[in-house]
């Protein structure tokens, strides 16, 4: 037999003991107090009889019925004893209302031996709710912590029994039915709140302290995921942990087992003997968002540029936005239906993206260009010879100039030392650039080209 059940089963036996014992005196001295703190007591065996077969019940394995196992015998049985205490408590108050209105018999004859009957049953109460309260917190039995708390009314009650008797004792003839009524009303008390708690786990309301315990561990010991979804419920003092993570889509299976044992394990090291689930998905990083938005867009016809790509997260929401260059020949009516086909084309190659918002803008057309005449371009030529001469020590590789619309444009080649950054190439590149420009205003565009 468990350790949860032999407790219970303690309860059964003090249970019986009480009843008989509440029973036989009150009947004997006529007090109300008592017979009602029997009935009390009959409650509380009923109660521990359903907790004893409860407890059994709950540390079953679980089963292909079953799957999360049978904790929630606990909760139901600690409701039907909520509900059992609230209905002896209806009967109680109904009997004191009656006395002390008058309508019934109050001949309390408050002996020796019905005190000494009383402070029995404290002693009683004492140790039973104790006892079932240690272990309550040892085993985190739902069971058990309402038959402690059953019990701790149950001596709340045989005090003011007590003192009602003493009362009585003293020539006070309600004290008696005043004291029932008291016990009535601690009886509702307890019972309200037994039964809110058991209910709230019965309809899987998240536990919040234990919600958090685990988003914490999560977050703290294990670092490089996202957590994307945490559901939580409890049963028997058992609680159990939906989890889905976002590990790096380069990631490995093998990566990505890892990252889910370690979510496990940080959870059961915050929960103990908690019971975790964990689902691994892919993290899309946002250049991988852009990219393949980018690969959608120019699949529809008539896109022929797409900049400007953006991902935005706003509200548990992701957008993107782009600039969607077209034809310029285009009336506003096509173009806007060529911008559908781009948004209806990202969101259904990326289902992680919630809408897509387009800016469309004119296709620059091929421009007109001509090679000027050596006198045209003499004096820029000597410039930009002189600045890349000072700046790399040799002549470029190739120098052209080109007469456009829009101006003069460089195109310029240089040979950098095979073993050159790529970092310190650029730099190169653009010093040349500021200089030519500085020197030579006229120069529209100038592009530099950089190879070993």
């Amino acid at each position: 037999m468990s350790p949860q059940r032999r407790t219970a089963l303690l309860s059964v036996a003090a249970a019986a003991a009480l009843v008989a014992l509440k029973l036989a005196v009150g009947l004997a001295s006529h007090s109300l107090g008592l017979i009602s703190e029997a009935v009390h007591s009959g409650t509380d065996l009923v109660a521990a009889l359903l907790t004893f077969f409860a407890v059994g019940v709950a540390v079953r394995p679980a089963d292909p019925g079953h799957l999360y196992g049978h904790g929630k015998a606990e909760h139901l049985a600690a409701l039907a004893e909520g509900a059992i205490l609230v209905g002896a408590s209806v009967l109680i108050a109904w009997r004191a209302l009656t006395r002390i209105s008058g309508s019934g018999n109050a001949h309390v004859n408050p002996a020796w031996y019905a005190l000494a009957a009383v402070v029995a049953v404290i002693a009683i109460d004492v140790s039973r709710a104790v006892v079932s309260a240690r272990a309550a917190r040892r085993f985190s039995s739902a069971a058990l912590q309402s038959n402690a708390l059953h019990f701790a009314s149950d001596l709340a009650g045989s005090v003011a029994v007590l003192v009602g008797l003493l009362v009585a004792r003293a020539g006070y003839r309600d004290g008696d039915s005043v004291a029932a009524l008291f016990v009535a009303a601690l009886v509702v008390v307890a019972a309200a709140r037994l039964m809110r708690r058991n209910i709230d786990v019965l309809m899987d309301r998240v536990p919040i302290d234990a919600y958090e315990a685990a988003r914490r561990a999560i977050a703290l010991e294990v670092p490089g995921v996202s957590l994307r979804r945490l559901r939580m419920r409890q049963a028997a003092g058992r609680h159990f942990a939906d989890v889905v993570i976002g590990v790096s889509s380069g990631a490995a299976v093998a990566q990505g087992h890892a990252a889910a044992d370690a979510v496990e394990d940080a959870v059961q090291r915050a929960l103990p003997e908690s019971d975790v689930v964990v689902h691994v998905e892919p993290e899309v990083r946002e250049t991988e968002l852009r990219e393949r938005a980018q690969e959608a867009a120019l699949r529809v016809p008539r896109v022929r540029e797409i900049h400007n790509v953006s991902v935005l997260g706003t509200d548990g929401r992701t957008e993107i936005t782009l600039h969607l260059k077209l034809p310029g020949s285009l009336s506003l009516d096509e173009a806007h239906a060529v911008a559908s086909e781009v948004e209806e084309a990202i969101v259904d190659a990326l289902p992680e993206v919630d809408t897509v918002q387009t800016h469309l803008e004119p296709l620059t057309e091929a421009a007109e260009a001509r090679s000027p005449r050596a006198a045209e371009v003499a004096g820029g030529e000597r410039a930009v010879l002189r600045v890349v001469e000072e700046e790399t020590g040799a002549p470029p590789r190739e120098l052209r100039f080109l007469e456009t619309d829009e101006g003069l444009i460089v195109l310029l080649t240089l040979a950098l030392d095979p073993g050159k950054q790529l970092s310190e190439a650029h730099a190169t590149a653009s010093a040349i650039e500021e200089r030519i420009r500085s020197e030579r205003p006229e120069i529209a565009e100038i592009i530099v080209h950089t190879e070993p």
